[in-house]
């Protein structure tokens, strides 16, 4: 048995029983004291189901504050929860619901019958979301504690190679996750949280987590919506949004010629690296983006740009947390190398695979230290593409290309090549109206790169393939190659 502490959602409601706890743009508001109760009752109708304490309960739903009270009542149980990305097919989601040995699965009316198909050949009921009736106070005991050592969510990585696997978090680490970030950045009275990212993607669900620690109100979006985030932090008092580039880039072309209002203190930016030209447009209006590295391992952000560095070490991810240890493995200041992590919001493991040996992670990411100490993430180990002995970082060709006026997005992945081994390919997603030829995209980049990181070919699509944390998946970009032509 770990550290235990009150349950933080008890907590909040003691503490601030009318503060709003969740609210939606359509005008739906929940307090702290509502969502309480509304999840313990939740909490009694979910054991009148059968869950029972320690139990994987899968969920298949979109961001709602159901999906909130949801979240809670598994915690009053003291069950588990394998949140299921709803961007799956049903065979896919079927491969992790029999993984993770879930005994119960829910799903909203959207995803009800996809989750149906799903378990077809198992033993499993899938019970709807919003037929969970709330049942009174009854003689069922819930927690009142939260042992901190404690499995209390499972979140599948995005399994770009091989099959995905179910990060286990623990209540201890969601919870030195909202710390960290709170040390950072800080907790102000006026603080409001603007979450469009999918609940059952960590980015998303540790705001979820930073409102019931914090005592936080939430602004809940259930999808990113660029004019409906735009005009909630013109005119909701909107402090922080968190997002990744591709959000960004609509937000700033919401904004046009504007500028935030000042209450605004706090965008965060995750999901990779991101392009210098984006940087300087929101370094331009004064935007304060915060950078950050983080993983579904590391329940979120382990390292984040502090607010008096914004603009000083603008495209830097910061620092490690306060709690947190970050090192480049075996590399000196300035060197590239595999970025290496330790600290109590990291994960523990995956369920039903071999444990970890040691206490550090290593992240599969590559990055380097500056004189600093300030961390700049390059790509992932994965993506990095060799050619003739040269090491290629796709996302600095990415950013070089996404410089080049009628650029939206850019893509870049190695092709197998018989002299080179690799080379790297170029695909570009236009500005509407835009016209681009190839000889212009590769003189633009012979001014800007080395020789050998020019792309060799370049392709037009229309959108470039991301998971469903909008991160870009370049490994599929090759099936996009039997497309050509002008921009």
């Amino acid at each position: 048995m770990g550290e235990r502490i009150p349950h933080w959602l008890d907590k909040q409601a003691a503490l601030h029983p009318q503060r709003t706890a969740i609210e939606t743009p359509d005008g739906e508001r929940i307090s702290f004291s509502e969502l309480r109760d509304k999840s313990r009752k939740v909490a009694f109708a979910l054991i009148e189901n059968g869950v029972k304490r320690g139990e994987h309960v899968a969920l298949l739903a979109s961001n709602s504050t159901m999906y909130a009270v949801f979240i809670h009542a598994v915690s009053y149980v003291g069950a588990v929860a394998v949140l299921l990305n709803t961007r799956l097919t049903s065979a896919e989601i079927a491969y992790q619901i029999e993984d993770a040995n879930v005994s119960h699965v829910y799903a909203d009316g959207r995803h009800v019958q996809v989750a149906a198909d799903s378990v077809l050949e198992m033993n499993l009921d899938v019970h709807r979301l919003e037929h969970l009736t709330e049942r009174k106070e009854n003689l069922y005991e819930l927690q009142t504690d939260l042992d901190l050592d404690d499995v209390y969510t499972m979140m599948y990585t995005s399994g770009t190679t091989g099959n995905p696997k179910a990060v286990m978090h623990t209540y201890g680490n969601h919870w030195h996750s909202a710390v960290a970030s709170a040390l950072n950045l800080g907790v102000h009275a006026k603080d409001k949280w603007l979450n469009c990212l999918p609940l059952f993607h960590v980015g998303g669900f540790s705001i979820l987590m930073k409102s019931v620690v914090y005592g936080m109100p939430l602004m809940l979006f259930e999808k990113f919506d660029a004019r409906g985030v735009h005009e909630a932090i013109m005119d909701k008092a909107i402090t922080h949004v968190s997002v990744v580039t591709v959000m960004l880039q609509r937000l700033l072309e919401k904004l046009e010629d504007g500028t935030y209002p000042d209450d605004f203190r706090c965008m965060l930016l995750g999901g990779g690296p991101v392009p210098e030209v984006i940087l300087k447009k929101t370094s331009a209006k004064e935007i304060p983006v915060f950078q950050t590295y983080g993983m579904t391992e590391t329940s979120s952000q382990i390292a984040t740009l502090s607010p008096e560095f914004a603009f000083s070490k603008l495209g830097s991810a910061g620092k490690a947390l306060t709690p947190a240890h970050l090192y480049i493995d075996g590399k000196e200041r300035g060197e590239v190398g595999e970025i290496i992590v330790r600290g109590p919001m990291v994960s523990k493991g995956y369920y039903n695979r071999p444990k970890r040996e040691g206490e550090y992670l290593r992240t599969g990411d590559l990055g380097f230290e500056d004189e600093d100490g300030f961390l700049y993430v390059v790509d992932r180990v994965k993506d990095l593409i060799i050619s003739g002995g040269e090491n290629i970082y796709p996302a600095e060709v990415e950013s070089v290309l996404s410089s080049l006026p009628g650029v939206r997005e850019a893509g870049v992945t190695g092709r197998p090549d018989e002299r080179w081994g690799e080379v790297p390919v170029a695909y570009i997603v236009v500005e509407n109206g835009a016209s681009l030829t190839e000889k212009e995209v590769m003189d633009w980049c012979r001014k800007r790169l080395a020789k050998y990181k020019c792309p060799r070919e370049v392709h037009w699509i229309d959108e470039l393939p991301r998971n469903a944390s909008n991160k870009l998946l370049r490994r599929r970009l090759s099936s996009f190659s039997m497309q050509g032509g002008e921009g």
